[in-house]
């Protein structure tokens, strides 16, 4: 069944899109990730230009986030006035990603510079994750478990001034640190499309040092926010956000992730892990081939 993008301009498969959609939230049920970073770079192998695969992947992020929001709020696992700094971090990140956008659109490296970021951070997480995982096994193959973190943020966050007590999170930590988290992430779903519960949830307990239960709502409740702004800063501007795409994302990626949560309860969680960090370092790798392979036309004409 053919479709129309009006945005992308040109004709899709619908099913295609659903069904890259259910397999986005197949892994976000699985591995307990938003699968934002992975939607975009999927998008553009079916051949979504990349800035209409950024822009409607932040707006197909906003709509998966809001049941999430909703039941962490009503658990109690919100810390609002910590998600309150990072979404005003996330606000001007996003806004400086504005302007970061369209100078590269204007210098026309906005699609190069999209896929290098995809691959530097892809392979990057990937490998963590590998390392992760591969000790993970060991350990639970020879019945030694790893030594727990001590909780604590990190000295750099403890030596910035004008200290806020942050409850839930348990913090009385600097609101500077959150806030600048805030702008990087804000940046990042920008430029590329992406939730950014990815690099957030890790930097929320390593960095800032929050406890690990009030995390994840309170990732959910800025990403909501920030890629509700950044849609619509990309509607306004780069007049990229194609809400066709977006919608059929939206239903495969609920629908994949009923069924990714029930196949996660028979998979063990070690074996979950090595799986995701197989998928990331794949699409880095067809990222980066994608980069350097010659295409079959060189050039091409854009008509506006």
């Amino acid at each position: 069944m053919d479709l129309y993008l009006p945005i992308a301009n040109l004709s899709v498969n619908a099913l295609v899109i659903v069904g890259l959609g259910g397999i986005v939230g197949l892994l976000s049920g699985m591995f307990g990730v938003g699968g934002g970073f992975l939607t975009t770079p999927l998008l553009i192998f079916y051949g979504i230009p990349p800035t209409v695969a950024a822009a409607s992947a932040a707006s197909q992020v906003t709509g998966a986030s809001v049941s999430g929001v909703f039941t962490h709020i009503s658990r109690g696992t919100v810390d609002f006035r910590m998600g309150g700094v990072l979404i005003a971090g996330g606000v001007v990140g996003a806004g400086l990603g504005v302007l970061i956008f369209r100078l590269l659109q204007y210098l026309g490296q906005i699609d190069t510079v999209i896929g290098i970021l995809y691959v530097l951070m892809l392979g990057g997480i990937g490998l963590l994750m590998a390392k992760e995982s591969i000790q993970a096994l060991i350990a639970l193959k020879t019945g030694r478990r790893p030594q727990a973190r001590k909780r604590r943020h990190h000295p750099l966050v403890a030596a910035l001034p004008m200290r806020w007590r942050f409850y839930r999170s348990g913090l009385y930590i600097s609101p500077l640190a959150p806030l600048l988290l805030g702008m990087a992430t804000g940046i990042l779903t920008m430029l590329l499309g992406v939730g950014g519960g990815f690099i957030l949830v890790p930097a929320m307990l390593y960095l800032l040092g929050m406890t690990t239960q009030s995390v994840v709502g309170t990732s959910l409740f800025q990403i909501l926010f920030v890629t509700m702004a950044t849609t619509m800063m990309h509607a306004m501007t780069t007049k990229a956000v194609d809400l066709v795409l977006a919608m059929l994302l939206l239903i495969g990626s609920v629908t994949g992730a009923q069924v990714g949560t029930r196949l996660s309860m028979t998979i063990r969680p070690e074996y979950l892990r090595v799986l995701l960090a197989l998928i990331v370092l794949l699409v880095a790798a067809r990222m980066a081939l994608g980069l350097g392979w010659r295409p079959d036309e060189i050039f091409t004409i854009e008509l506006n």
